[in-house]
């Protein structure tokens, strides 16, 4: 029998037909839903007067355009009518269709790709997507997992099936132990500095070595997350201990007699040996350090103890060009430290780093400390409401209220400028999210992607700064 990957073994699993146009039918047992990329799709079923295929392997909820403050009113009383009429639209769709939801005042909504794993909705041996990109995070559960277009979120409700096409397999192997003050984000930072975000395009990325293994599935899941950052449409991270210890247990994970059968399949969800990649990269783990972006790519990172590069160390015009507009947005000089540069504002949240392990990464550096002067604003955004309430019940809210953080209600917030948490011209952010594009967090914002823990430290000295120090 050939070897296989894992990326083999969960597209052989789930293929249905090859098309004439050389792409293949994957069935799709997992369907995310949200309200910014559904509404299209449920129109076009209800023109067409058709119903979803198998409504119950849908779930819902309300997370990209939602406030985080003063939403208890309900939607009508939303400061953005159009976020209203977007949650109200997602809440009548799954009644009409019967698709199930966790509305914005259950106490489990949340961000959706946190609610999925949490909820034991995401289960090994899956395939699941999502009108959203980070929808690979549920790969750290040994499942095919990616984002689709709002064409194909109808496509996924009316058949249950997705056209696609099959990746090349890519492995990034790190091995040995993570510095101290370094996270998986700074992992992933660096894996994307190193390869470019062009560098997984047409792979499916497997996390794979002895430092992924030592990793908690949460910091697995920023790794999944950010590999969309380094062009890979999905990252996957094999079936282990530290992946059955998570699902156990979780509401919709399988029970007695099926719990049994899933493990003893689950056990196979790992790539075989000899089994080949079409790309290998490899890391040493204490070669990374804690890092920042510096520019309006994911791939303009350097360690915080580093420097923004000159324009001469380019490798070619066109990056050269790209380095001099990003450094025009940001504000920022070539040779410049990256330690050092003040900031506006602090935002700890998002799909990448908003689950109970972050808000105690960054809880443990603010402890008896109060955010500087110079910033304007600090948010802590946990990622869904059973992440608010665990928090809450360990004391963290007050820990970061007392150090003059502003605590909030789930959603995506300042992730994107989209809801009402948003950077204005010019303000420069400490983020924990995944993206740093050109008015990616509001128009004109500036923002540098780092840890929680690197966040917190920010905070506390008004500017980039490295944590190790504190």
């Amino acid at each position: 029998m050939n070897s296989l990957t894992l990326y083999d073994k969960l597209w052989n699993s789930h293929h249905v037909a090859d098309l004439a146009d050389g792409s293949s039918l994957l069935y799709i047992d997992l369907h995310l839903l949200h309200e910014v990329t559904s509404p299209q799709g449920f129109s076009n079923l209800r023109r067409a007067g058709r119903k979803p295929w198998r409504s119950s392997s849908s779930m819902a909820t309300p997370d990209h355009n939602v406030p985080t403050t003063q939403r208890d009113a309900g939607v009508t009383e939303f400061a953005d009518p159009l976020a209203g009429r977007q949650v109200a639209a997602l809440a009548k769709n799954c009644v009409d269709f019967g698709v199930p939801s966790f509305p914005l005042d259950d106490l489990r909504q949340g961000i959706v790709h946190i609610i999925g794993p949490e909820q034991g909705l995401t289960l090994p041996g899956m395939t699941v997507v999502c009108g959203d990109s980070h929808t690979a995070t549920n790969g750290a559960l040994a499942t095919l997992a990616y984002g689709v277009g709002s064409s194909e979120v109808e496509h996924v409700l009316a058949t249950q099936t997705l056209r696609s096409r099959k990746l090349r397999n890519m492995a990034v192997e790190v091995d040995g132990r993570l510095g101290p003050g370094v996270s998986a984000k700074d992992l992933a930072l660096h894996i994307i500095g190193l390869i470019g975000t062009a560098g997984g395009i047409g792979h499916a990325l497997e996390f794979r070595g002895t430092t992924v293994a030592a990793l908690s599935m949460e910091a697995r899941m920023t790794l999944c997350n950010m590999s969309v950052e380094a062009g890979a449409r999905t990252g996957l991270i094999g079936y282990d201990a530290v992946t059955e210890a998570y699902v156990r247990d979780r509401p919709f994970a399988p029970i007695g007699a099926m719990w049994a059968r899933a493990t003893s399949y689950w056990a196979t969800l790992h790539t075989d040996p000899g089994a080949h990649f079409h790309r290998r990269v490899t890391i040493a783990a204490g070669a990374v350090a804690p890092c920042v972006t510096w520019g309006t790519s994911p791939e303009m990172v350097a360690p915080i103890d580093g420097y923004i590069p000159s324009l001469e160390s380019a490798a070619n015009d066109i990056q050269r060009n790209g380095w001099r507009r990003a450094l025009d947005y940001m504000g920022l000089a070539p040779g410049q430290p990256v330690a050092g540069t003040p900031l506006d504002k602090i935002f700890i949240g998002s799909c990448t780093n908003a689950r109970i392990e972050d808000l105690r990464a960054a809880a443990a550096v603010l402890r008896g400390r109060r955010v500087h002067a110079r910033i304007k604003q600090a948010l802590v955004v946990p990622g869904s409401g059973l992440v608010k309430l665990q928090a809450e019940h360990e004391g963290l809210d007050q820990l970061f209220l007392a150090a003059g953080f502003e605590w909030r209600a789930p959603g995506c917030s300042m992730c994107l400028g989209m809801n009402p948490d948003r950077l204005q011209p010019g303000e420069r952010c400490a983020s924990t999210s995944n993206r740093n594009f050109e008015g990616r967090q509001g128009l004109g914002g500036r923002t540098h992607l780092l840890s929680p823990a690197m966040a917190a430290a920010a905070a506390l000295a008004g500017a980039l700064v490295d944590v190790r120090s504190m």
